[in-house]
């Protein structure tokens, strides 16, 4: 799980909260998270693979280079499954060797590579979860652009400026206040780990309180564009918005869910570690619910990396296609996300088939072969205006 408690508790000096949290039941929880991290990564690997029966295989429909916004989902799933990754390789070592995590104490001052595997690893787990969490929110911004027609295919050059120089300089530089002046002898004080809490749940906030603005702004744009365009608003440009509205919530959730026993924790542990003594009997309900959460963590941080493809994707199956076989693709120019072109819009609604919906394509194959659209990309032949089409269509076949 990826909390800054895990990078406190490298301190051989570390507070009373984060010693009473790490240390209760540590197997039971390192083993919580081992289980966790490892159905997530199984899975989410499982859901991004290649299928047999999806858009791949289809010869005579090529697959196109995908969208910024495609990329950026499938970005965000590596980086949640390096961050389960660093979980199950920091758990089981802490698992195989009990040893290890006792050489960091006070007392031993001459052995530095238990601190060093600890910051580590915690600086692994962090990055890649804080990556995420910046990718999280370039997508919410992403996808509002389209609408706007303000995206360009070049702009996922500068999410990836964005995204890994904020994850990069936030981690280090909480991690150098922490661990100031040296990683064996950190120096106490609120001082010093409170910036590191707020590198940590900055671009966690971020997402929590502005990804629902920027997603309500986008789907009211999109029904402005329903409706502003044909100058009516049918049953089937309703159903339309609907689907945007539950894919938009379906990824809120999943990360609503996955994170919000975080902040609560958290909260709990700052207001223990204010107190005296965090073992007095009024304290005793703040503990229990400390240790709920702390235990919730474990077992939901690491399954938002299967969560997550299951928000974006939708279950994509099992029949897994690992051949390597050249497949041709269309003639691309310079088209970006919001399908602008040199002169004018991207009439081409093929533009936005995404190669992560190549699973959900390949369900509406008939028996005979041919390729059946959705209701919902028919709808987008119904009219005489491509660009609403090929804008509507992005986000149905994203």
């Amino acid at each position: 799980m990826a909390s800054p408690r895990l990078e406190t508790f490298c301190c051989p000096n570390r507070d009373a909260a984060t010693d009473f949290i790490v240390n209760f039941q540590p197997v039971f929880f390192g083993a919580i998270c081992i289980g966790s991290a490892s159905v997530s990564l199984l899975f989410s690997i499982l859901q991004i693979l290649p299928k047999r029966r999806g858009y791949r295989r289809l010869g005579q429909y090529p697959l196109p280079k995908p969208a910024s916004s495609s990329r950026i989902l499938f970005i965000i799933s590596i980086c949640d499954i390096l961050g389960c990754v660093g979980i199950i390789v920091r758990s089981s070592v802490w698992l195989g060797l009990p040893s290890l995590v006792g050489d960091i104490s006070t007392a031993n001052t001459s052995e530095v590579w238990p601190e060093v595997f600890c910051v580590g690893s915690a600086m692994w787990i962090q990055l890649f979860f804080s990556a995420s969490f910046w990718w999280m929110f370039c997508y919410a911004v992403d996808v509002f652009l389209v609408v706007k027609r303000s995206a360009g295919i070049s702009t996922i050059v500068l999410y990836h400026m964005i995204t890994w120089g904020l994850a990069v300089l936030l981690c280090v530089e909480g991690v150098a206040m922490l661990y100031y002046p040296s990683i064996s002898s950190c120096e106490n004080g609120l001082q010093h780990a409170i910036p590191h809490y707020v590198t940590t749940y900055t671009p966690l906030l971020l997402v929590l309180l502005v990804n629902p603005i920027l997603f309500t702004r986008t789907v009211s744009a999109v029904t402005s564009l329903l409706k502003g365009r044909q100058g009516i608003y049918t049953e089937n440009e309703r159903r339309l918005g609907t689907e945007i509205k539950i894919r938009f919530f379906k990824i809120l959730l999943v990360f609503f869910i996955c994170w919000l026993p975080n902040l609560i924790n958290e909260s709990l542990l700052f207001y223990l570690e204010m107190q005296t003594d965090i073992k007095a009997s009024e304290l005793k309900n703040i503990r229990n619910v400390a240790l709920i959460t702390w235990f919730i963590m474990g077992i939901l941080n690491p399954m938002q990396a299967f969560l997550n493809t299951l928000a974006f994707h939708g279950w994509t199956g099992l029949d897994v296609d690992l051949s390597l076989q050249p497949r041709r693709e269309l003639a691309w120019d310079s088209a970006s996300t919001s399908l602008v072109t040199a002169g004018g819009y991207n009439t081409m609604v093929a533009s936005t088939l995404l190669y992560q919906s190549h699973v959900q394509e390949g369900k509406k194959l008939t028996g005979n072969g041919h390729h059946q659209p959705s209701d919902a990309v028919s709808v987008l032949s119904e009219g005489n205006d491509p660009w609403l089409h090929s804008h509507v269509g992005f986000f149905l076949l994203l």
